[in-house]
């Protein structure tokens, strides 16, 4: 041996050895004191105290050369500390990668192979290790535990590939062996470790369980994500078969619910949602895949029952199982993204679901209260005349959240409400707004250059016009209307070119939004002028907004109403050939989606029977003449 001890020798004495060794199995002990208390301080404080001893057995270990009789229990104290240190903290963190690399390199020490190995990193370390394992067989228990923690740091940072190539090497499989990541875990047997061996926290076959039972769980969701649900399916039933806390068992089952869901079988994803609903208290994500489970079989009453559950649900802090401070199968897990069966968002995320899912199912007065609720929440404690982000996307805007607020208020006849949500909106949102008389004024001069202004200003002018409707003031009503078509007439394309937009100016500044936008205020302002007896005044407004959004049926109905009323027959008839000719055409689904709030507000100018009105107009046409 190159090295030599201050003894002049590279083992220590025997003595010094069973001292280390019985340290190490004191210390592990004391963890299973600590995952047996009560008090959560005391666990804490014990297990700290633990984690702290084990690293300074480790420095003693490793501050002397390295040996082969001392190594079974140097590598030991390494699988032991970098156990607790990822227990303790609910995850792996990057050195203990280098407490990995640091163990391997004391083994290459004993066989002086070190050298160049260290240019190819833990994989180059690890192939090293494993080739020269057939001379170190009392090494091979220690070794396999100390690469199943390597196999749980790769799988916890997604490094599949490197995984894979341990697994194949320490499976002795050749060239062109599986690369299937279940089947390698599972054909991985870590060799038992002998029965007067240094104490483990947790032992190799315990962990390869755990990392099966993460890596199938890992691999179903992606597969579920990408949409390959059959092997979706095969994965997430591997995972519900193997080691399983109650929590991750109420994750797996939540997956399973939209596995069966997606794949056409709701009975069947039914019993898997109560059943994770059953086993823990996590509910936010399996109440989530039951209301979409329920919106898809058309239960809205259930669905909607689902979300308010759930809104109570994320109210509540739930309750945690104590973990164990071993490699468990929630440390291994990623965290949900928005794109995960089990992504559940925040409270008001649910809120605004739910009241817009109220608002689409016609309940209004429920859709109302469940707005204001929802701005109430957002809004607390923030300043006055302040603009809050919005909660996290994706998502609505903030503007969009008031706007349908307001939508929702007057679906439920609570005009003056909405008008109030309305001018919060505009209060809280005055600084990033141009001064608004001298967008008039630009306006009317016709100046090229007027200030930006997002088209949800516009939208909020357009419900303050819808509320003032409903209150029967018609004069404030067609000013609200008047002041909406000022602006939206001044958004251009060129205003897109300004920089990124919110996701509500985004939905607003679409083409076909913002033609929608302008035929609901053109038509809401026609109808004032028909109610006040100016059909010629309604006549401009109905043909400017055919003009503006040639695809709005509504606005081409309320011009053939106004035709005739004015005694215009031939221009009515030629409308109404052009309507019949469109309503035998196959209606085509639409390839865009409008603003629910815009939705909401289209509804209200909808033509009372438009078929009805179709068939009078039949009936009024002379007879052609036979020549």
């Amino acid at each position: 041996m190159s090295h030599q001890t201050p003894l002049g020798t590279s083992v220590p004495p025997a003595n010094c050895l069973d001292l280390w060794r019985e340290k190490n199995d004191q210390l592990v002990r004391q963890v299973k004191v600590a995952q047996d208390a009560r008090l959560p301080l005391r666990r804490q404080q014990l297990a700290q105290d633990a984690l702290e001893g084990l690293r300074g057995l480790l420095h003693c270990l490793q501050g002397l050369p390295a040996a082969v009789p001392v190594l079974p229990l140097e590598l030991t104290v390494i699988c032991n500390f970098i156990t607790l240190r990822a227990s303790l903290a609910q995850g792996f963190i990057e050195d203990q990668a280098q407490d990995i690399q640091r163990g391997l390199e004391r083994v290459l020490e004993t066989q002086e192979q070190l050298g160049p190995r260290l240019e190819h990193g833990l994989t180059g370390l690890w192939n090293s290790i494993l080739h020269v394992s057939s001379t170190l067989l009392e090494l091979l228990p220690v070794l396999h535990h100390l690469a199943g923690l390597q196999v749980a740091l790769w799988l916890s940072t997604d490094c599949l590939g490197d995984l894979i190539l341990l697994l194949q090497t320490l499976n002795g499989s050749q060239s062109g062996a599986s690369e299937d990541l279940l089947i390698l875990l599972k054909t991985w047997s870590p060799p038992a470790k002998e029965s007067d061996a240094p104490l483990t926290l947790q032992d190799a076959q315990g962990l390869r369980d755990v990392l099966l039972t993460a890596a199938a769980f890992r691999q179903g969701l992606q597969e579920l994500v990408t949409g390959s649900l059959p092997k979706a399916l095969s994965s997430l039933h591997e995972a519900a078969s193997g080691l399983c806390s109650r929590p991750v068992l109420v994750q797996v089952y939540t997956a399973l619910g939209t596995c069966l869901r997606k794949m056409g079988n709701p009975q069947r994803a039914l019993l898997y949602l109560i059943a994770a609903l059953k086993g823990g208290s996590n509910w936010g994500p399996p109440l989530l895949e039951a209301s979409r489970l329920y919106r898809q079989l058309g239960n809205t009453v259930a669905e909607l029952e689902s979300l308010e559950l759930l809104v109570e649900a994320l109210s509540v802090t739930p309750s945690s199982e104590v973990p164990h401070l071993l490699i468990e199968v929630e440390l291994l897990l990623p965290r949900p993204d928005p794109a995960s069966p089990l992504h559940c968002g925040t409270q008001s995320h649910v809120k605004h679901l739910l009241a817009s899912r109220c608002l689409q199912k016609g309940r209004a007065e429920d859709a109302a209260e469940h707005y204001l609720d929802l701005l109430a929440l957002l809004l607390d404690g923030s300043e006055p005349k302040k603009f809050s982000p919005p909660p996290c996307p994706p998502g609505p805007s903030m503007p969009e959240l008031f706007l349908e607020a307001a939508a929702a208020l007057i679906q439920a006849g609570r005009a003056q409400d909405a008008l109030t949500v309305c001018e919060e909106l505009l209060s809280r949102t005055s600084s990033l707004l141009p001064k608004m008389p001298w967008l008039w004024e630009d306006a009317r001069k016709g100046t090229k250059e007027s200030p930006h202004c997002p088209p949800w200003v516009a939208a909020t002018y357009l419900l303050q016009g819808q509320a003032w409707v409903q209150l029967g003031a018609q004069k404030e009503a067609i000013s609200e209307f008047s002041r909406c078509l000022e602006l939206l007439f001044q958004a251009t394309p060129k205003d897109k070119e300004q920089g990124p937009a919110s996701n509500c100016e985004q939905g607003c500044s679409s083409n076909m939004a913002l033609q929608q936008l302008r035929a609901a205020a053109l038509i809401s302002r026609g109808l004032e002028w028909v109610a006040s007896g100016q059909d010629a005044r309604a006549l401009q407004d109905f043909l400017l907004s055919v003009q503006v959004c040639p695809g709005n049926r509504d606005a081409s109905f309320h011009l053939l109403q106004t035709l005739r009323r004015l005694n215009r027959r031939d221009e009515a008839t030629a409308l109404w050939r052009r309507l019949e000719a469109q309503t035998k055409l196959p209606q085509e689904n639409a390839t865009w989606s409008l603003p629910l709030y815009l939705e909401t507000c289209l509804s209200w100018i909808h033509p009372p029977d438009r078929e009805t009105l179709l068939e009078e107009f039949r009936t009024s046409l002379p007879e052609p003449c036979d020549l």
